[in-house]
C-alpha cells in the first residue's frame, strides 16, 4: 500500500524533524498523520444497555470538531470486551457515518481488533474493514502467556498482517495483557512488515519510544499511549499520542502538542502539567470516570455495561473536583 502525500502542517500538529513530517500509509480516503488520536467510549441506553446510537454519533462529531486527528473504536476505553461482534460493527458504522456527515471522510477511523486467537483477530480486522475502519489496532494475545514465546508473538502479528484487509498498528499495553510488554526489538522487527504501520505505547516507556522512533522506517507511526506524556513523546521523536483523556478534554490535549510544535515550550509545559493531573483521574477511574465527567460537563456519558457500574456519589464528587482544573482549561480554549 503506497503512502499518499499529506501535508500534516494543515492541522497545526506537524512535529519537529523531517521524519515526523512524512506522510504515513493510507487506506481509502484516510491517512495516518502526526497528531492526537482519541480512543472513544462505548455508550449504552440506561436500562436496556443497548448501544446508544445517537450519543455515539454526537460524541464522534464533538471530538472531530475539537481538532483531534483521528478516532479509535474498541480501544481500552471502548469496553470492547463487553461487546459482541455485531455491536462492534454497529459502533464502527455509526462513527464513520458521523464523521462523513460533517465532511470529515479524511479523518482516520482506527478499530481495536485484538483477540486471543489469530483466527478471531483476522475476523475482527475483516469486520472492521467492512464497517468503515481504515486501520486496526491490535493487542498481543496474552491469556496463555506462559505458552507464548517471542517468536510466537511475532508470528501472531505477521499472520494477522498478512491476512488483514487493512493495515494494523501494534498496541503495547502490559496492564491489559497479563504484564506482557513487547520490547523495542520485537516492535522494530514487526515494523518491517508492509502491513504493520504503527504502534501505540501505553507501557509509558519513553526510552523504548525513542529507540523505535529513531530506528523504524519513516512511515511507521510511533505514538505514546497516554495524555500525561505528550511532551515526552514529542521530544524524543514520536509522531503523537493516542490518549483516552481527550474524550473529555480534546482541545487541551491538542493544544499541548500545538504549543510544543510551535516552540512555545514553557507554555506547553504548563499545560502538560494540568493535563497530566487530569489524566491521573482518568487513569485511576478508567472509562467509568470519563463517563462521569462527560455527563457533568457535556450532558451525556451514561452508564457502563455491567458488571461495571458508576461510582458512589462521594467518589463522583472527588472525580469532578480532581479534574476541575483541566475542565476549566478545556472550556476556555477555542478550536
Amino acid at each position: 500500500m503506497a503512502p499518499s502525500v499529506i501535508d500534516a502542517s494543515d492541522s497545526g500538529l506537524s512535529t519537529n524533524g523531517d521524519r515526523n513530517l512524512q506522510s504515513l500509509p493510507s487506506n481509502s480516503h484516510s491517512a495516518l498523520v502526526p497528531g492526537f488520536y482519541v480512543p472513544t467510549l462505548a455508550f449504552f441506553v440506561p436500562g436496556s444497555e443497548e448501544i446508544d446510537i445517537g450519543t455515539t454519533r454526537r460524541h464522534a462529531i464533538r471530538l472531530a470538531e475539537a481538532g483531534i486527528t483521528g478516532i479509535i473504536t474498541h480501544g481500552s476505553n471502548g469496553e470492547a470486551v463487553h461487546l459482541s461482534h455485531g455491536e462492534r460493527v454497529l459502533i464502527n458504522k455509526v462513527t464513520r457515518e458521523a464523521l462523513d456527515s460533517i465532511n470529515r471522510s479524511d479523518m482516520p477511523l482506527i478499530v481495536g481488533c485484538g483477540a486471543q486467537s489469530t483466527r478471531e483477530c483476522i475476523q475482527l480486522c475483516e469486520e472492521a474493514s467492512k464497517s468503515g475502519g481504515q486501520f486496526a489496532l491490535v493487542l498481543p494475545p496474552s491469556y496463555y502467556s506462559g505458552l507464548l514465546t517471542t517468536d510466537l508473538i511475532l508470528n501472531y502479528f505477521r499472520d494477522v498482517a498478512d491476512a488483514s484487509p487493512i493495515p494494523i498498528l501494534i498496541y503495547n499495553y502490559p496492564g491489559a495483557c497479563c504484564g506482557l510488554d513487547l520490547s523495542s526489538d520485537t516492535i522494530l522487527a514487526l515494523s518491517q512488515h508492509p502491513n504493520i504501520v504503527g504502534v501505540k505505547l501505553t507501557c509509558g516507556n519513553t526510552g523504548k519510544l525513542a529507540r523505535i522512533a529513531a530506528e523504524a522506517k519513516s512511515s511507521f507511526l510511533v505514538t505514546g499511549g497516554s495524555a500525561d506524556f505528550i511532551l515526552q513523546t514529542m521530544s524524543v521523536g514520536g509522531h503523537g499520542v493516542i490518549g483516552g483523556l481527550a474524550n473529555v478534554a480534546p482541545k487541551a490535549c491538542v493544544k499541548v502538542m500545538q504549543l510544543q510544535n510551535s516552540g512555545e515550550t514553557l507554555e506547553a509545559k504548563k499545560l502538560q502539567q494540568i493535563v497530566a493531573k487530569g489524566d491521573w483521574v482518568a487513569i485511576k477511574g478508567g472509562f467509568v470516570a470519563l463517563k462521569v465527567v462527560l455527563q457533568q460537563h457535556f450532558g451525556y456519558g451514561g452508564i457502563p455495561r455491567r458488571p461495571c457500574v458508576l461510582p458512589a456519589n462521594e467518589d463522583i464528587k472527588k472525580i469532578l473536583s480532581d479534574i476541575a482544573e483541566l475542565m476549566d482549561l478545556e472550556n476556555g480554549l477555542k478550536v
